[in-house]
């Protein structure tokens, strides 16, 4: 339920900007201190609060702070807070957003997931749980590939059942033979591996610094992901929703 309309949002480590754009929403917004998080977190739960935006830079110094759900507990990071109860006997929840936005960034794309094969690339486990609930899309094969074997394993327990997934280390010579079956490739970080991208592919770059460059490779349409991204972490945060097309001029303010 949305909390009551007087009950403020604390932004963590944001420019006043941030809070005078929530403004125009109809939200109450306040910059809180950045230091000692846990006793700013237990104060905002006593005074009622309804949730807390954190800016990526502190998203994981709140965690031990906070209950988080199992995406923030794997990817160790928080960017939005809920307190739930009110008073000192209240919980404090804390989610993040980044991968639930991405799903609803490839959905509104009109990307035709049923059926088709994704490769997703990063460093650890941790970074590829970012982009891990695109399986529910109806991917039929997924495979996922890491700095080392078991970080690709350990990323693949959140895969949904039905879904093939496959594990890789970024030194495995079979990671080329996948790709070339693969329709969606998905970089979450570092850089891909020479030749991965052929023109029949699409890419998804997390990292905004990859592009598809001369391949022939389609990129995927990745623009609204920040306001998808902030309509997630207020809904969390608030208990109320708006629109992404509603959030676009406020993004440079939370960055």
């Amino acid at each position: 339920m949305p909390a009551p309309a007087d009950h403020p949002l604390a932004l963590i480590g944001f420019a006043p900007e941030a809070a005078r754009a929530l403004r125009d929403l109809g939200l109450i917004a306040l910059n809180v201190p950045t230091t000692d998080l846990s006793r700013v977190l237990d104060a905002c739960r006593a005074l009622e609060f309804t949730g807390a935006l954190v800016h990526p830079r502190l998203e994981h110094t709140v965690l031990d702070g906070v209950t988080p759900d199992h995406a923030a507990q794997r990817l160790g990071r928080v960017d939005a807070i809920a307190f739930a109860g009110g008073g000192h006997l209240g919980t404090i929840h804390g989610v993040h957003s980044l991968a639930d936005a991405l799903t609803d960034a490839v959905q509104a794309s009109g990307y035709p997931t049923r059926g088709a094969s994704a490769l997703l690339l990063g460093h650890v486990s941790a970074d590829l749980t970012q982009a891990m609930p695109l399986a529910r899309l109806g991917f039929g094969m997924v495979g996922v590939c890491a700095d080392s074997a078991p970080e690709a394993e350990r990323a693949l327990r959140d895969l949904p059942a039905g879904v093939r997934g496959y594990p890789f280390s970024r030194r495995d010579e079979a990671i080329q033979s996948f790709a070339e079956r693969a329709d969606l490739i998905v970089l979450t970080s570092g850089t891909l591996p020479p030749g991965t991208l052929q023109p029949y592919h699409t890419l998804a770059d997390l990292t905004g610094r990859c592009g598809v460059g001369s391949s022939g490779a389609s990129a995927l349409d990745l623009s609204a992901l920040p306001a998808l991204r902030l309509a997630r972490q207020l809904a969390h945060a608030t208990g109320q929703r708006f629109h992404a097309h509603d959030l676009a001029a406020l993004v440079p303010a939370f960055q």
